[in-house]
């Protein structure tokens, strides 16, 4: 017996991504659901980076929804959320039919209790913190006695005046030279970066002034832009940041060479007070002179010494001593040749009495006489010659030539004369 067809007994079974398809309709036609608000703890989050998408879970205390904010709506945030962020999405549900679960298509997003800007600034604080953009040690002085001062703001704000007035007052020989520019607005950083620029290549200003007057935060977001800060941070020239009153602190604040609190402190700050200069001047002027005088005095002092000496006053006398003191070494100089003459005597006498002992012709004194041969040799042995031959015989007064008739040897055993003489 044939079973029926499953689809004969079920008339209306629906597949799975029919039926997810039905719950993604009722969701989507419900206008409460099409237009919600949902406040939850931000976790899970996912930054896609290769298509720009968001994707994260809201959550509290005992349920949580998937969440979902596509590139068009992220790239609109003024902050990154992160996890742990308490925040109330604006969006709409709806299911998604693969997973058949539901979930909300963020279009924006609000910090719970604290403000998108404040979030985004401290998020871009820390960024450029932890960068080393707001480290003290790459931070340049300014300049001392400034000649051209560039001035980046609106040229109708009283923050211009103020700048104008107080280096007017206090170092009016300076140039300011302004670059115009928005400073609140989407336009104003494109602006403010392009004025940074400017100063950096076209302009030799001695130091560069930014900011504007106080304001909200949102006036005064066109300093929280990162780029100029990196342009700031970039600066070759010395950057005063002088945005808002003393309370107000944006992020070209930390990054700028000097961070002023208010337009008019900037200006302070840049140059110098021309009556302080003048007292300092005065100062190093009485200083210096005092030490000149004091060289002066020690000079003329020295000066009076030689003026007293005799050398200057009395010349003769000073002649006759040095006179005196030439004789007395010229005297001193006649005995030491003296002394030194008689002891080189008395040591060439001792050498000349060691060199007479040693002398052997110095026996022919006393009656001897040497014999020589003919080619000049002492004679020691009558071996040395034969019958014939010359000999020299030298006494002390004088020398005799002689030859030889006959040789006698010794005999060494009895003594006997032996002759060889000519035959």
């Amino acid at each position: 017996m044939t079973s029926e067809p499953a689809v004969q007994k079920f008339p209306g079974a629906l597949t799975v991504s029919q039926l997810n398809e039905y719950i993604k309709h009722i969701l989507e036609r419900d206008p409460r659901l099409s237009d919600i608000y949902v406040k939850g703890e931000i976790s899970n989050f996912k930054n896609h980076y290769g298509t720009g998408h968001y994707y994260f879970t809201l959550k509290d205390e005992t349920g949580m929804l998937r969440a979902v904010m596509f590139k068009a709506s992220a790239q609109k945030m003024p902050f990154i959320p992160e996890d742990g962020m308490k925040v109330i999405a604006h969006g709409r549900i709806s299911a998604f039919v693969r997973d058949g679960q539901y979930q909300i298509y963020c279009d924006s997003m609000e910090p719970d209790g604290v403000g998108a800007l404040y979030i985004a600034f401290e998020q871009l604080k820390r960024k450029l913190e932890s960068e080393g953009l707001f480290d003290p040690a790459r931070k340049r002085p300014l300049p001392k006695i400034p000649s051209r001062v560039g001035i980046i703001t609106s040229p109708t704000g009283a923050a211009v005046r103020d700048m104008i007035n107080v280096c007017g007052r206090r170092f009016p020989f300076a140039t300011l030279v302004l670059y115009p520019s928005l400073v609140q607005g989407p336009d104003a950083p494109p602006q403010l970066i392009a004025g940074m620029r400017y100063f950096n290549e076209k302009s030799d200003v001695d130091v560069i002034i930014i900011g504007r007057g106080g304001g909200a935060i949102e006036d005064l977001w066109a300093f929280n832009n990162e780029e100029l800060a990196r342009e700031i941070a970039a600066s070759s020239i010395p950057v005063i940041s002088a945005v808002g009153h003393e309370t107000d602190f944006t992020i070209c604040d930390f990054v700028a060479d000097k961070r002023a609190p208010t337009p008019s402190a900037a200006a302070e700050l840049a140059v110098p007070d021309t009556a302080e200069l003048k007292r300092k001047i005065g100062n190093i002027v009485t200083r210096e002179s005092g030490i000149l005088r004091t060289i002066l005095a020690r000079y003329r002092e020295r000066l009076t010494t030689y003026q007293n000496s005799r050398a200057l006053t009395t010349p003769r006398a000073l002649i006759d001593d040095k006179k005196m003191l030439v004789a007395m070494l010229s005297e001193k100089l006649e005995r030491s040749e003296e002394y030194l003459l008689n002891n080189k005597r008395s040591v060439l006498k001792n050498n000349a009495s060691t060199l007479s002992v040693l002398n052997p012709l110095s026996v022919l004194a006393r009656g001897f006489s040497a014999v020589y041969t003919d080619d000049g040799s002492l004679l020691k042995s009558v071996n040395q010659l034969q019958a014939g031959e010359k000999i020299h015989v030298r006494a002390e007064d004088g020398a005799v030539l002689a030859e030889v008739i006959e040789v006698q040897k010794n005999d060494r055993d009895n003594n006997e004369g032996v002759t060889d003489g000519k035959q």
